[in-house]
């Protein structure tokens, strides 16, 4: 049978208030759809559904039948179909990420492929900053959270660890360090070192690490992105030390190295303290963490 939710709505609405034109006030529709509705009801139906006369509507016993089954079973249909289109709201509107640039390149780009793949009416908005950057952000609220180094001040966020990444070696295939199999933290005391700025959350971490093998390090120049400490490299100005996703595409002319014994980054996404994320933004979180597990699976 070919019946509609509005004629049942309407329907419903005389059934209760006995009265045509009060059914579509409370409606708000017009007493003439109102009455096609229920005329094209009780046609599909084939059945009086109510005996009308100049005082009252007055449902006929097959009227007060379907009153008394419908009403339950519609209130139940338009809660399912509230929850799904709730369920389908969850997945519309736009995220906006801060990101470091490793992780930018590295993490961000499957991620994001997932979300469209799986949330399309979905927009993950990805800046792609410095650390110290994306924890300004996060503060901020210039976006809804960031994936980074493990901050230093990590009790002024709410986090959560989703991987760890290690540091390596990177120097050219020529250098003297190049034939081991992997270096020792110890080794690096001397070298001349390209490391990446303060501006990066990786720097600390790696002084840190420097500090531990009471390393005097001989830092020779500072960069802004592992890209540039790379080139540096290649033209033989000493060897980095580099978080180890970010040699994925390391040109052919370089080798990266284990440090030992291992010493690693946590890689976090933060969100303002004491702030819930949007639906949306949980969606994003969510994938991000699963992406990270892909990746420290592989």
């Amino acid at each position: 049978m070919n019946i509609s939710l509005r004629q049942l709505r309407a329907f419903l609405a005389v059934a209760k208030l006995r009265h045509f034109r009060r059914a579509a006030d409370s409606l708000h529709l017009t007493q003439p759809a109102v009455s096609r509705h229920i005329a094209e009801l009780e046609s599909e139906l084939e059945v009086k559904l109510f005996d009308r006369n100049t005082r009252e509507v007055v449902p006929t016993e097959a009227g007060r039948y379907l009153h008394s089954a419908i009403e339950r079973v519609l209130d139940e249909l338009e809660g399912v179909l509230a929850h799904v289109h709730s369920e389908n709201e969850r997945r519309h509107g736009k995220v906006r990420v801060a990101s470091v640039p490793t992780l930018s390149a590295t993490l961000m780009p499957p991620c994001i492929a997932a979300c469209a793949r799986h949330y399309p009416q979905l927009t993950v908005q990805l800046h792609d900053q410095v650390q110290t950057l994306v924890l300004e952000s996060v503060r901020g609220g210039e976006v809804d959270f960031g994936v980074t180094v493990e901050p230093a001040d990590a009790e002024a966020f709410d986090s959560e660890i989703i991987m760890h990444d290690p540091f390596v070696l990177v120097c050219r295939r020529d250098h003297v360090l190049a034939t081991r199999t992997q270096v020792s933290w110890k080794k690096l005391k001397g070298q001349p070192l390209i490391l990446l700025d303060y501006a990066s959350g990786s720097r600390r971490l790696i002084d840190r690490q420097l500090s531990h093998y009471a390393i005097d390090a001989l830092v020779v120049q500072q960069t802004g992105h592992t890209q540039t400490a790379f080139s540096m490299v290649d033209a033989g100005l000493g060897v980095t030390i580099t978080p180890g996703l970010s040699t994925a595409q390391l040109p052919p002319s370089l080798v990266s190295l284990p440090l030992t014994p291992v010493a690693r980054r946590a890689i976090t996404l933060v969100r303002r303290r004491h702030r819930s994320l949007s639906p949306v933004a949980e969606l994003v979180w969510s994938q991000i963490r699963a992406t990270a597990t892909s990746l420290t699976q592989t």
